[in-house]
């Protein structure tokens, strides 16, 4: 069953007003800022072993946690930051995920050093298959198993797959024109 039809029967009604602000305006968009597009990858991460309900309702707490985003900032985290995340309720307190959201933003300033900005270094590597962008996330990038490299790329219209055909949001991705369609 794809997210599309999930959401039509989800209850309580905050519960599906929040998934269909995702999905509706978020979920298989482009995204052409580089530190949104890191954002999303923190959330993905941060997704792995959790429900993306929990991530949703975190994500503005994400948001103030990890400085709006900021990958030059979050790149210069030293050991205060990362106790500071680690002891953060409002989001997940995961060793593991916060190591790798720090080390990511590193690799991502290397990346815009090089490419000029993560999203060019995604377009430069587009397009491949799932398994390739695999690979590649596994060889660049900390904590990307499979499951995160796929919702991310369908999360930011690398890849095609976040709705169904018949979904009416499905048109509106289309005309932001996503790069699997590309």
């Amino acid at each position: 069953m794809s997210y599309c039809s999930v959401i039509e029967n989800m209850q309580p009604e905050n519960r599906k007003a929040l998934h269909k602000n995702y999905h509706d305006y978020h979920y298989g968009f482009p995204i052409h800022d580089d530190n949104e597009l890191f954002g999303r990858l923190i959330m993905e991460i941060n997704q792995a072993g959790l429900s993306w309900e929990t991530i949703l309702r975190k994500e503005n707490s994400f948001r103030m946690a990890y400085d709006n985003f900021d990958i030059q900032k979050i790149a210069g985290y030293g050991e205060q930051d990362r106790e500071r995340l680690l002891n953060d309720t409002g989001i997940i307190r995961n060793k593991l995920k916060v190591n790798a959201a720090i080390e990511n933003a590193k690799t991502v300033l290397r990346l815009q050093e090089e490419f000029g900005s993560f999203e060019k270094w995604l377009e430069h590597h587009h397009p491949k298959t799932l398994p390739e962008w695999m690979k590649l996330f596994k060889k660049t990038f900390k904590f990307t198993g499979g499951e995160i490299v796929n919702e991310f790329l369908m999360s930011i219209g690398y890849l095609k797959g976040a709705h169904s055909e018949n979904c009416s949001v499905y048109i509106t991705v289309l005309e932001h024109e996503p790069m699997w369609k590309k």
